[in-house]
């Protein structure tokens, strides 16, 4: 279960908050808020039911109908994620017409921006297939009403456009949140998929290099329990090829265990792209064909700068506050030899990533055990600067 969601976690990185369904009662009242920003728009109805004249019966019920208006879109709108089925959000379009429709032909052509507010629910919350067709609609009917409406005629010039461009900029935001989301779906069934698939590979790598040592075991012991108690001697040879045998059984599920767990360059590089794009962080990453190690770099020192790109990624996301950083990966001749070079730098605030005796002191105590060194600090007036070295040719 934890490597499942480890799974789903690493696929949800470097999608927008907005492309994410509220999860919570914080990401509701964001969302909500958000939504509410646009509602400023109505202060000329408001305004009209203060001071437009109307008797206290009109006021009350237009302040019932703008109350029932506003609750309607704001229902509709703020469950667009959620995909209501189509005929259900045609119905509350339809109502919400409605009541842009009596409400500006009872109290005047102050109301017809209602229209505007149909035209972008309909464009967020209808298929594209469907939105198409309901923004020109609403915006029709906007524009019937606006004529029967005394004076409506010289409102109708100032809202046409917010009611046509607001509802198609809606059908297109609504279509890329979709596609998003659906993407971030695949992402992470991807994921997955990937995460079976090493599970198969590893359970067949086992069985490989299992079975055949657990098939000698048996057949051994069993030789050894039946020369027992006639031939000690030959039994007690059984029960040394039976050790000698665990014993090499042991050896090669640490090798292959290690093996799985051996972090890569090119693996950390792809990380470390996903996890700077997930905070904000622009990434500058050596290309494609800059991956390509030197034959010389042991799989031990390939690995040693792979922890170490991790954990200056993970100090970078966390505590620099960087707006950029920039990652080179250098086959470097020097008077003392030839090195290769980690090089990650950022503009953050400059301060150490981590104090004494946490993660650089792990780092530097991986890179010696290859022969390599660590250097890291401040570097200029702002930002940190962590540089991995490590001879070419090096044995551990």
């Amino acid at each position: 279960m934890a490597l499942k969601q480890e799974d789903e976690d690493r696929a949800d990185r470097g999608f927008p908050e907005i492309a994410k369904r509220p999860e919570n009662r914080r990401q509701k009242v964001v969302k909500a808020c958000w939504i509410s920003i646009w509602l400023f728009y109505l202060s000329a109805p408001v305004t009209d039911l203060i001071s437009g004249g109307h008797s206290l019966g009109a006021r009350l019920l237009g302040g019932l109908g703008l109350a029932a208006f506003v609750s309607w879109y704001l229902v509709l709108v703020f469950r667009t994620v959620r995909q209501m089925a189509v005929p259900r959000v045609l119905a509350s379009v339809a109502v919400l017409s409605a009541q842009a429709t009596i409400l500006s032909l009872t109290l005047g052509r102050e109301w017809l921006v209602l229209f505007v507010y149909v035209a972008i629910s309909s464009g967020a919350a209808l298929p594209p297939e469907i939105s198409r067709w309901t923004v020109p609609g609403a915006t029709a009917l906007m524009t019937v009403t606006a004529l029967a409406v005394p004076g409506g005629d010289a409102y109708l010039a100032g809202l046409l456009i917010p009611a046509l461009m607001g509802g198609f900029a809606m059908v297109g935001v609504a279509a890329l949140l979709r596609t998003t989301i659906q993407l971030r779906e695949a992402r992470a069934t991807v994921a997955q998929l990937a995460a079976n698939e090493e599970r198969l590979r590893m359970a067949r790598d086992l069985h490989d290099l299992l079975g055949h040592s657990l098939s000698l075991i048996t057949l051994k012991s069993e030789l050894a329990g039946r020369m027992l108690p006639g031939q000690p001697e030959a039994a007690a040879q059984q029960v040394a090829d039976i050790e000698r045998v665990s014993r090499q059984a042991l050896v090669d599920v640490r090798e292959a265990v290690s093996g799985y767990r051996r972090p890569t360059l090119p693996g950390e590089l792809a990380g470390a792209r996903t996890a700077l794009a997930a905070a904000g962080v622009v990434a500058v990453l050596p290309p494609e064909a800059a991956h390509e190690l030197p034959e010389e770099l042991s799989e031990e020192a390939e690995s040693a700068l792979a922890w170490s790109l991790r954990e200056a990624v993970t100090n970078v996301v966390r505590h620099s506050g960087a707006k950029r950083c920039t990652v080179t990966l250098t086959d470097r001749q020097t008077l003392a030899g030839r090195f290769v070079e980690l090089t990650v730098a950022d503009d953050g605030c400059g301060a150490p990533a981590a104090p004494p005796g946490n993660g650089l002191t792990g780092l530097t105590e991986r890179l010696e055990a290859v022969g390599g060194s660590l250097s890291a600090g401040p570097s200029g007036k702002t930002g940190f600067r962590l540089v991995a070295r490590i001879p070419l040719g090096s044995d551990s």
